[in-house]
């Protein structure tokens, strides 16, 4: 049986981590942390995974990222609009705190029930999970038998792998995504493993 290995990656540090703004489908690049961790992924990667091709979201914060994923192995990056991240809407671009005064509802049914919220202008927590999940699957057709590398968001991160893990979007608060967090899940015959979660080991020296 043919086994299909994933290596799935949350992008570098943006300074809009830092400030706990709504990114989405805004276009914050990786602050001088952030290359570093993307630096140090992909050396990790290179040494753990050979892989055939990266795939990234459009967004220059993944893209980022996936350029030192795939320099390390000789690759060129592909942008691929089934990794691209949420949108948030109308909250794109506001902190925390201006959204939960603007918009309490929403972001009180974001920390309590995610799978309920469509964010105001935007999408859903099931809108990006049929976009991942299909992006995923096409690749899956691509791809059997091989190794590929995934660089995306931390809401495409773990709808991801809610999905792989059979979990529902209810239990999107349950799976954590650090910065440049590696993950890896396997398909043999269309049946997912997760292997790794959200793996960090690669970042304890990068300051």
């Amino acid at each position: 049986m043919e086994r299909t290995r994933f290596v799935l990656i949350r992008h570098g540090q943006t300074v809009w981590n830092q400030e706990n703004r709504f990114r989405g489908q805004l276009n914050p690049e990786l602050d001088e942390l952030g290359l570093r961790q993307a630096d140090a992924t992909g050396k990790y990667v290179a040494r753990r995974w050979p892989v055939v091709a990266v795939y990234s979201s459009p967004l220059s914060r993944a893209l980022q990222t996936a350029s030192a994923v795939a320099h390390e192995q000789g690759l060129d990056v592909e942008s691929f609009s089934g990794l691209m991240d949420v949108n948030f809407g109308y909250l794109h671009g506001k902190t925390w705190d201006e959204a939960a005064a603007r918009w309490p509802e929403v972001t009180r049914a974001w920390i309590e029930a995610p799978h309920t919220v469509h964010f105001p202008g935007g999408e859903s927590l099931d809108n990006v999970r049929q976009r991942a999940w299909s992006g995923l699957c096409e690749l899956s057709e691509r791809h059997t038998g091989q190794c590929v590398a995934l660089v995306s968001h931390t809401v495409v991160n773990k709808v991801l792998l809610c999905a792989v893990l059979g979990l529902g979007n209810e239990h999107f608060w349950r799976v954590h995504q650090d910065t440049c967090a590696v993950n890896v899940f396997e398909s043999v015959q269309g049946v997912y493993v997760v292997t790794l979660l959200n793996d960090t080991s690669h970042l304890l020296d990068v300051l």
